[in-house]
């Protein structure tokens, strides 16, 4: 996609001036500027065809077009009337379960313990050497040189220290992500390297893993159904911006459809 006119975009004859561009920018982080404008001239251009449909149905008047990007219920009313989209059946909810079986379980339970060494993810310096402790730590926990929880009163700072630090049983959810995907993923014991997160590295020992037990259809048919109902909302409404500005008279950009985030 590119710009072909840095001017002004003319949309069904209606334009959107450079100065409305480089407005939207702000909001279109991207590497280069080009691209930045890229994606604020899509986001334009797309509002100005839902608004011109908007117009068209009777839902907007056609004075308030350019703010119809702040009416987001204006244009869940334009795409309910727009969009038909199908729900999902029971029969197609059932094969997706049957599909996915290992997806649908209670969530594993692991009981832990750690020593938190705190370190600014901002100091560089200072983290290098609080993963050289931990590796110290480990070490001197691998050989049997100290015990975890003498380690944990002598070098954590988190307040499970006064309980050998432990944090008892966790499921997901109750930690911090880059802590959970490291600990749920390995073998019970002390774990051989530090487990880096946020707050800087954590020494751990996992005691007892329990696996996660499997749910039954009944239990996540909810959830299933309404995950492939917005599934298939996200492609029909796709589909449907694809029309809108295959159908449009564009001048001055260049709209390459099938690599736009905006129409996927």
């Amino acid at each position: 996609m590119s710009l072909t006119n840095t001017s002004s975009i003319t949309v069904n004859g209606h334009v959107i001036p450079a100065a409305a561009i480089d407005a939207e920018i702000q909001y279109h982080p991207a590497e280069t500027r080009r691209q930045a404008m890229i994606k604020a001239a899509e986001t334009l251009i797309i509002g100005e065809l839902l608004a011109q449909k908007a117009v068209e149905k009777g839902l907007l008047n056609d004075a308030d077009r350019t703010v119809i990007e702040d009416q987001p219920a204006l244009v869940d009313a334009l795409l309910d009337q727009e969009v038909a989209i199908p729900h999902a059946t029971d029969e197609e909810c059932r094969r997706y379960f049957e599909a996915n079986t290992a997806t649908f379980t209670t969530s594993p339970l692991v009981e832990v313990s750690h020593i938190l060494l705190a370190a600014d993810p901002k100091d560089l310096e200072h983290r290098a050497e609080t993963h050289a402790l931990a590796l110290k730590i480990i070490d001197q926990l691998t050989r049997n040189q100290a015990s975890f929880v003498e380690m944990a009163k002598a070098y954590s700072v988190c307040p499970s220290k006064e309980v050998g630090g432990s944090l008892g049983q966790i499921s997901n959810g109750q930690t911090v992500s880059e802590f959970e995907r490291q600990v749920f993923a390995s073998d019970v014991g002390l774990m051989p390297t530090p487990v880096e997160s946020r707050y800087g590295y954590h020494v751990v020992l996992i005691a007892r893993k329990v696996p996660g037990k499997p749910l039954t259809y009944d239990l996540v048919k909810e959830k299933i159904q309404t995950y492939l109902n917005d599934r298939v909302q996200r492609k029909a409404i796709s589909q449907y911006l694809h029309r809108m500005v295959s159908d449009a008279n564009i001048i001055g950009f260049h709209f390459d459809i099938e690599a736009s985030p905006l129409v996927q």
